[in-house]
């Protein structure tokens, strides 16, 4: 709730700072964060990427601007509903209730894009505002949470409630973790995988917390799995496909996106990739693709990206570059349903 209150001030800031200037026969100017590649900076220090000190000004004297002028000060608007009713919003939900109002957005990717200047202006996350992605990510463990949302305040829950794992939305991503038997988290790309893992039942074998990262995971999922590493010390080891794809996963959890680079505490630094790496499709003769021309631009981009700079990953990427090939999760299946638990993951983890 303290959170919530503090969301309301800084919006009502907002407000009362464009309400002033119209009292005052004044045209409202707001200055945003400019986001562009090239104010975007890598912080050795934080060891993520962050914002430098570049500003866009959109002053609605400016009939260009006027538009996304107005377009912002309703999202600050329908945010601050949200949290005076405690209510939470999906990004798409959002979208859609702009057009009952005739805000006038192109489509989702533009409302998408004005919820992240509202971000930027307020220093604060679109999650503090109840504002989310779709969820696609699940958890399963053995960990107990206490809700903090609205309704359910101080209730319970034992993330092995569900065979299927619990998805990763708000009232998750805000609870507070109590207690756990678990030593580690063991972060999926997969969906498959994350459910062979609960029925191998790998999650008692390792004491994991299994994390079902849905492809490239969103900020509720790696805001989740930052607040269990720091709140009960446990490690985070990412397991992807075995490729340039699976590779920046890992590479977004350790040291964040340049998507995020106005968002603080998303990352995990200490976080490790553990495969599919290139080592691995050659030491497992793993079934194999040939990698594809975006492929290898990627590892091309990937090579030049400051993120990449430590020579380990610098050893990925060649090797990769020298094997010229592909392996998925699920590859390990041609040993046997069990092989990935048996033998691949009892090596990397143990």
């Amino acid at each position: 709730m303290n959170n919530a209150k503090s969301a309301i001030e800084t919006l009502t800031a907002l407000g009362k700072r464009i309400v002033h200037a119209l009292l005052e026969y004044r045209y409202p100017v707001l200055e945003i964060p400019d986001r562009s590649t090239k104010n975007i900076v890598f912080d050795d220090e934080s060891n993520r990427y962050v914002l430098g000190p570049s500003r866009n000004i959109r002053d609605s004297s400016n009939v260009k601007h006027v538009k996304r002028f107005a377009q912002l000060t309703w999202v600050a608007s329908f945010a601050k509903e949200l949290l005076r009713a405690s209510r939470t919003s999906s990004l798409r939900d959002l979208y859609y209730s702009s057009e009952a109002f005739g805000v006038g957005f192109t489509d989702q990717s533009d409302s998408d894009r004005i919820v992240t200047d509202l971000e930027s202006i307020t220093s604060l996350p679109r999650e503090s505002f109840g504002i989310y992605p779709e969820e696609h990510s699940s958890i399963y463990g053995e960990v107990v949470m206490r809700y903090t949302v609205t309704g359910y305040e101080g209730k319970e829950i034992d993330l092995t409630i569900s065979p299927d794992g619990l998805p990763v939305g708000p009232a998750l991503m805000t609870a507070k973790p109590l207690k756990s038997n678990a030593k580690i988290i063991l972060a999926v790309e997969s969906g498959g995988m994350f459910s062979r893992l609960i029925e191998t039942k790998a999650w008692k074998r390792f004491n994991a917390v299994l994390i079902q990262l849905g492809g490239q995971p969103p900020r509720s999922t790696r805001r989740l799995m930052r607040n269990l590493n720091a709140t009960l010390g446990l490690p985070v080891y990412i397991f992807t496909d075995g490729d340039p794809w699976g590779m920046h996963i890992a590479k977004v959890i350790t040291s964040g996106s340049a998507n995020s680079a106005h968002i603080k505490e998303l990352t995990i630094p200490e976080a490790k990739w553990i495969g599919v790496t290139p080592e691995d499709i050659i030491q497992y003769s793993l079934p194999t693709e040939p990698m594809s021309d975006v492929d290898l631009r990627r590892l091309e981009e990937l090579s030049r990206d400051v993120r990449y700079d430590e020579p380990e990953w610098q050893n990925y990427i060649q090797q990769f570059r020298q094997i010229r090939i592909k392996a998925e999760q699920q590859a390990f299946s041609r040993f046997g349903m069990d092989y990935v638990v048996d033998a691949y993951l009892s090596n990397k983890i143990n």
